[in-house]
């Protein structure tokens, strides 16, 4: 879904134009199935024929063409009103349908079509599985993104407040809530059936984009250990305790990584837990170089890993992202850039969004839009496929590869902070049952864990006060299962983080010492790595030692969300050791919606404080709808997000570190130095 990532937001950066062209639709032959079952290593073990051969066609077509797909293609549309199930915004622009039909969890709390608001479960339930039938009718693929509702507060999936993931992980306050949900979920996908029967495949993406701060799954909201663990939890309860057979699971982080495979898969669930390997993006760029230089790279990486651990790899969402028309061969242009690149070409399948009607952009050009043209020509390259050229999906005769057994503490997670003196330690080892299973804390005593109702081994864990005083321990469980020990780990971070004082973004003393934490409390943008320094900082114990990595990108930032009232304070302050260069820095504050931003040098390499007056931050350049806004007291009053970006200036410099302490709203104003 469309978002206003970190990306639009930074510094726009000129490079060299991509062409490309588009040649002649031809049909594209597809083997025919072995008589020999192919092999096949998914999720689920389990899975119906048509979902492993569903698998087995996406892995056999890669590289030979990329499918399209559009988000809510037979129930919004700028060419039709009342959806029936052919109209089609796809199929008025070119003739046919898309080859990829995508759909959203919202229809099951009627806050999107066919989902009525205000109708019974039943009825959201069974118009969900009615538009997968659909679009398995249309001759497509079916997906189901998820954009859940905030359990916590009520609130839609914008709604970051309240922890959400740790409240409905096993054993939060709102775990039966979630529950409830996923069984939604399990009725609409196990209802989706062809006349045969059978269950129809549908490739599942839940918690997409994560690594951005606009869901409340999103990175500064909850950590990566959290997410990992809601992501398996999700998996384990729909295949194991559902029963759900039809899916195929994908993980989809945002743009832009900078080619950076640590970035894609800190929070990655593991290879036990995915099928796809997904990436979104969407070009809200002043021009199209920069943006598809970047997804370029990106997407190659995604294919180079996706190579490496048997998976799928897709581009799961893009879009134009301007309110008008900025390239008139912009699709043109994109599949150019793919096809140019050997690792690119390779994702299996592209899908937009939505054409959600009235001012709405149009992803899918419709008759008259000034985008059809290109569109025309997209659709006519051989190497993009859409309904009619799909042949033999669901027809390769497969074999499951057994997953052996697999072990993982799910609570707590790494880096969770725990500030009671006693919690749960639970363990899920599946499909086997483990003839032991045990923790223990800094590699201490082997404590027993016990089976309980609910499936895990579990015991509650009392935490003394010498240990919590130390701030941090490792967890270490281990379980034997059919001769082999498991192990997995996690370090808890124990006792309440100490409160900062009014304005304050961070002083880097919260951490308990530890980079992974402080790495966790921040939403990430291209290629860097954040690490406390003992020897660079203002006061206290430590700095931010902040390395950036301009190799893969023009830029890098890091971001957290806030909520707080600034209205006192006249000037953001914060102690900086530049790196020499020539390279910038920027702060930029989103308050009452609108992006201001400060820029400053990073020449000085002695240590000092600088301070920029709110009235010197301007609107950021790529905002164009509020221009002269000023970051007053009023605007102050509602700050909502905090990033610090360092952007390339200096061609001879592509790498360096600058030390970051003391960040702060203050009420004394002076001139940066």
């Amino acid at each position: 879904m469309p978002r206003s990532p970190l990306s639009r937001r930074a510094f726009v950066l000129l490079g060299a134009a991509v062409a490309a062209t588009a040649g002649t639709r031809t049909s594209i032959a597809v083997a025919a199935p072995a008589r020999t079952p192919v092999p096949v290593r998914i999720v689920d073990d389990r899975a119906t024929p048509a979902t492993r051969a569903l698998y087995a066609y996406l892995k056999r077509q890669q590289g030979q063409g990329i499918l399209f797909g559009h988000q809510h293609d037979l129930t919004y549309g700028f060419t039709f009103t009342t959806p029936d199930g052919r109209a089609s915004d796809t199929r008025a622009a070119v003739g046919d349908y898309p080859a990829i039909f995508g759909w959203d969890t919202l229809v099951l709390d009627g806050d999107e079509r066919p989902g009525v608001e205000g109708g019974t479960h039943a009825e959201n339930i069974a118009a969900l599985s009615r538009c997968i039938r659909q679009g398995d009718a249309r001759g497509g693929i079916n997906t189901l993104s998820a954009h859940l509702p905030n359990f916590v507060t009520g609130g839609n999936f914008y709604d970051t407040t309240g922890r959400v993931v740790r409240q409905i992980l096993p054993g939060g306050a709102k775990h039966a809530a979630f529950n409830a949900f996923l069984d939604r979920v399990a009725k609409a996908v196990k209802g989706a059936r062809r006349p045969d029967g059978t269950a129809i495949p549908v490739i599942f993406r839940p918690f997409h984009e994560n690594n951005g701060g606009w869901f409340w799954w999103g990175a500064g909201h909850t950590t990566s250990g959290e997410f990992i663990e809601l992501f398996r939890y999700t998996v384990e309860y729909l295949r194991d305790t559902k029963g759900v057979h039809n899916l195929l699971y994908a993980y989809s982080p945002n743009a832009s990584l900078g080619g950076d495979p640590a970035g894609y898969l800190r929070t990655y669930p593991g290879d036990r837990f995915v099928d796809i390997l997904g990436y979104d993006s969407y070009d809200e760029a002043a021009g199209p170089t920069p943006w598809l230089e970047g997804l370029v790279r990106d997407l190659a990486m995604v294919v180079r890993l996706a190579t490496e651990r048997d998976k799928v790899p897709a581009f799961t969402e893009f879009g134009e992202g301007g309110t008008e028309v900025r390239d008139p061969q912009w699709f043109t242009h994109l599949l150019g850039a793919l096809k140019a690149d050997p690792l690119a070409r390779q994702v299996t399948y592209m899908a937009t969004w939505a054409n959600f009607g009235g001012t709405r952009r149009a992803y899918v050009p419709y008759p008259g839009h000034a985008l059809l043209p290109d569109f025309t020509a997209f659709h006519k390259d051989p190497h993009t496929l859409f309904a009619a050229d799909l042949r033999g999906v669901f027809t390769a005769r497969t074999t499951a590869v057994r997953n052996g057994p697999v072990m993982h503490l799910v609570t707590p997670t790494d880096r969770q902070r725990v500030t009671a003196a006693r919690t749960t330690v639970r363990v899920r080892v599946t499909p086997a049952r483990a003839s032991r299973v045990t923790y223990s804390v800094n590699g201490g005593r082997a404590r027993a864990l016990r089976l309980d109702a609910d499936g895990y081994h579990s015991a509650v864990w009392s935490i003394g006060p010498a240990l919590r005083k130390k701030g941090s321990a490792t967890l270490t469980v281990r379980a034997r299962v059919d001769g082999e020990t498991l192990t997995d780990s996690a370090v808890v971070l124990l006792g309440e983080a100490p409160p900062l004082p009014a304005g304050w973004i961070d002083d880097f003393e919260g951490y308990a010492g530890d980079d992974i934490a402080l790495s966790e409390a921040y939403t990430h943008l291209n290629s860097h790595t954040l690490t406390l320094s003992p020897d660079h900082k203002s006061s206290g114990s430590y700095g931010l030692a902040y390395a950036y990595d301009f190799s893969g990108a023009e830029f890098t930032g890091i971001g957290r969300a806030l909520v707080a009232d600034w209205s006192g304070f006249t000037s953001l302050a914060m102690w900086l050791r530049g790196d020499g260069s020539e390279n910038a820095g920027a702060v930029e504050i989103v308050a009452d919606g609108i992006p201001f931003q400060c820029r400053f040098p990073l020449a000085d390499t002695t240590g000092q404080e600088i301070t920029m007056p709110f009235g010197e931050f301007q609107p950021a350049p790529w905002d164009a709808t509020h221009p002269g806004a000023a970051l007053d007291a009023a605007r102050l009053a509602k700050v909502t997000a905090f990033t610090l970006y360092l952007g390339r200036a200096d061609a001879t410099v592509t790498k360096g570190v600058v030390y970051v302490d003391g960040l702060r709203a203050v009420a004394e104003p002076r001139k940066i130095r």
